[in-house]
């Protein structure tokens, strides 16, 4: 009797647990469609009004730096309320604003728009190709976090870097291999969530909205660079 009562028990706790982890990685996907929106707007405005368009390639990046990651530490203080997902899509917006000085480059081409619907949905395709990864793959890949960790810390170093070098063949070697590693951390943070390593849907969003953010600036880069037409 005490035996049955503890396999329902135990049956019961794993069926509460994949359910949890359902709700997280659901609640995920709807907290990423939405803040897309306000990452359109701040793309939008951005253009519009040129703000970064004529700053500095120095200034925008203090900009970034400071806006980035000011907002990214009051997600982390707030990530567990609903001020949380007020920074979080305030975050987004700002991003939309800070990837607008591109956008302007790429729609200066005859054939600018078909070249960010493009890339939008080549982003789009990787997201479905990692998200179905992540839910198929049955190996622990939690040990990859550290190597990509220094792969994203490499590119944005170098990054850096470029914005005083202005080298072509550099920022075009760094997008390929931001591509390659920000897919691979897309794979790493849906598989987190799924294996209930990440239990706050606040900071699940953001992990992923950033994978997909760095995919898609840096695909509409290749994509200006080698199909932009200017006649």
């Amino acid at each position: 009797m005490n035996e049955s009562l503890q396999t329902y028990t135990g049956y019961a706790g794993t069926g509460s647990l994949a359910s949890q982890r359902q709700r997280v990685l659901r609640n995920t996907y709807w907290l990423l469609a939405a803040s897309l929106v306000p990452t359109v707007l701040g793309a939008w405005i951005g253009v519009e009004t040129g703000i970064f368009t004529a700053m500095s390639p120095v200034m925008s990046l203090v900009v970034f730096m400071v806006g980035a990651f000011g907002l990214m530490f009051a997600i982390e203080k707030t990530k567990n309320s609903a001020a949380g997902v007020g920074f979080l899509l305030a975050f987004t917006f700002f991003m939309g604003l800070m990837l607008s000085r591109l956008l302007a480059f790429v729609l200066g081409f005859s054939n600018g728009a078909t070249l960010i619907m493009t890339a939008f949905g080549g982003t789009a395709l990787v997201f479905l190709g990692m998200a179905t990864l992540a839910s198929t793959i049955k190996r622990d890949l939690s040990g990859m976090g550290k190597f990509l960790m220094v792969g994203a810390l490499i590119i944005l170093a170098a990054g850096i870097i470029n914005v005083f070098l202005q080298s072509s063949a550099l920022m075009l070697t760094l997008s390929v291999l931001c591509i390659a590693v920000f897919s691979a951390f897309m794979v790493f943070d849906i598989k987190r969530v799924i294996d209930g390593g990440e239990t706050n849907y606040i900071t699940a969003t953001l992990a992923i909205y950033l994978d997909l953010y760095n995919i898609f600036q840096n695909l509409l880069m290749l994509l200006g660079v080698f199909g932009g037409d200017r006649e």
